[in-house]
Parts: structure tokens; C-alpha cells; sequence
């Protein structure tokens, strides 16, 4: 893991492939509990190319100096993307 908030990532390598590429990050929320929403592509062996964006939100704590993961939620779709920021608009127009 990592010290450092900044260096948190969801980019994968295995046996010389990245077959978890990041393509963005944002940060939510920072201190002992952090919040980063990723932008990332998985590696599709078969086609031997990157496949579609996907997003996931991870939640991380700070214990003895280090960042661990303790939750994830991985957005499956644009579509399902797309609905979740059509809701958050929705409430925060209220």
C-alpha cells in the first residue's frame, strides 16, 4: 500500500501487461478516511485491446501510516453511470 494519498491507484500489471489501466482519478474527500473515484479500462486478452471505460469509487483508511482499501463500488455501465449522476442531480436540485 501507500503513504501517500496521491499515489493511490487502480492501474494492475501482470506478467508485463497492464490489464488495469487508469486513465483518471479524482479525489472526493481526503484525511484517515478517502474517497477517489477512478476512470480505468480493463485489458480484453481475447481482442488483445483496451475495452470500455469503467468507473469505481473506493473508499480507503489511513492506519499506521498507510492507506488500505476497505470498500468499492464498481459502476458497470455508462448507462448505469449516467442514471447515478441523474439521481445525484435530482436531489441536489431539491
Amino acid at each position: 500500500m501507500t503513504a501517500q494519498v496521491d499515489d493511490l491507484t487502480v492501474a494492475y500489471q501482470e506478467n508485463g501487461i497492464e490489464t488495469v489501466r487508469e486513465l483518471d482519478k479524482v479525489i472526493l474527500s481526503k484525511g484517515s478516511w478517502t474517497t477517489i473515484l477512478f476512470r480505468y479500462q480493463d485489458w480484453d486478452r481475447a481482442k488483445e485491446q483496451y475495452g470500455d471505460d469503467k468507473y469505481t469509487i473506493r473508499r480507503y483508511q489511513k492506519r499506521n501510516g498507510e492507506y488500505r482499501q476497505q470498500s468499492k463500488f464498481n459502476i458497470s455501465s455508462r448507462a448505469q453511470a449516467k442514471a447515478l449522476i441523474e439521481a445525484l442531480q435530482g436531489w441536489l436540485e431539491d
